[in-house]
């Protein structure tokens, strides 16, 4: 199933997606909400609309966490040649950083000019979960959705950590909305691209991941309480920008996408204010 969000009158609306359509739910909240209630799938009587006659929303607009993981891909660590993590390693992304499909990606040229793209697989998480065993962790997954991991690499690359860097507005694009667990059985058998206007970047697989869906929920609720609506970005294959030869960065009126199979594809345009 495909769960949307998309703006009605200033405000967010859930609807299931079918075939170009988008259904409205008689649902009065938002994603979190609906994904911490019983997660009735009631249709609202007054049909469906064209999806090209709706504004997408973010398919998760207020979660508690972004999880981002970092180097878990072999071919990733080996583009950067770095040595492969012995576990996953963490960092945040602010709320502030979600857009939605077909929204801008903006950056301010003043703070950065090295703007790279990263196109990931975001696990959305379904219950409130602790200690959760591997083995139970795909069963925590509310669904799935195509992320982009926009980083500002020179500020990445200047501090020891990595918040800043990956925390300016509309640096995290979801979308175009999330296919539920039942329908992507295996997490880890996903073909992954990413796309700059038109152009081949990333052609990847989440098989190539280090550390697995099942796995990565499972050492990050050791850690932490994991709730429903949680964004848990799971890293990105080779062929980002920044180890590209020479470097390659977004720029002014770039289109970026992110497709991954089953998943269908999240399209943003980039826009530098100097």
């Amino acid at each position: 199933m495909k769960i949307a969000q998309f703006y009605e009158n200033n405000r967010i609306r859930l609807g299931l997606v079918q075939s170009g359509n988008i259904t409205p739910l008689d649902f009065e909240g938002d994603m979190v909400a609906f994904i911490g209630s019983d997660r009735v799938y009631n249709p609202q009587s007054s049909g469906t609309l064209a999806l090209d006659q709706v504004k997408l929303a973010p398919p998760v607009t207020r979660p508690a966490k972004i999880i981002g993981i970092g180097l878990n891909y072999k071919d990733h660590a080996a583009e950067q040649n770095t040595p492969m993590p012995d576990e996953p390693r963490i960092f945040a992304k602010f709320p502030n950083t979600l857009t939605g499909p077909n929204d801008p990606i903006t950056w301010d040229a003043a703070v950065t000019n090295q703007v790279d793209y990263e196109a990931e697989l975001a696990v959305i998480i379904g219950k409130t979960i602790k200690n959760c065993p591997e083995s139970e962790a795909l069963g925590v997954v509310f669904g799935y959705t195509c992320a982009n991991d926009v980083s500002a690499r020179d500020i990445q690359f200047h501090h020891a950590q990595l918040v800043r860097g990956k925390s300016l507005d509309t640096f995290c694009p979801l979308g175009p909305w999330i296919v539920t667990g039942d329908e992507i059985p295996d997490p880890d058998a996903l073909e992954i691209r990413c796309r700059l206007n038109g152009n081949l970047m990333q052609d990847g697989h989440t098989s190539l991941m280090i550390f697995s869906v099942p796995r990565l929920i499972a050492f990050l609720s050791r850690s932490f309480t994991l709730v429903p609506g949680d964004v848990i970005l799971t890293g990105t294959p080779k062929g980002v920008g920044a180890f590209r030869n020479p470097p390659v960065y977004l720029k002014d009126g770039d289109k970026v996408s992110v497709e991954i199979e089953g998943l269908d594809r999240l399209v943003n345009t980039c826009r530098c204010h100097s």
